[in-house]
């Protein structure tokens, strides 16, 4: 493998990648995306979510008490 490949960070995550980033489980990803709080892109049958949408959505999250 290219060692510049293994460099590169990915802008479009998949749905499990982006449970790993922000440590929520996949039925509450796809419940912010049904409702509209998380933007998602298709590309055939595969469900991208872009860093910056994820970072807006965790943004957008009401603070704990």
């Amino acid at each position: 493998m290219n060692e510049n490949a293994s460099n590169i960070q990915r802008e479009g995550l998949s749905i499990s990648e982006a449970c790993a980033v922000v440590g929520i489980g996949r039925t509450k990803i796809y419940q912010a995306i049904s409702t509209g709080k998380l933007k998602a892109r298709k590309y055939g049958k595969r469900t991208l979510v872009l860093r910056d949408d994820l970072r807006d959505f965790l943004a957008s999250l009401p603070g704990a008490a």
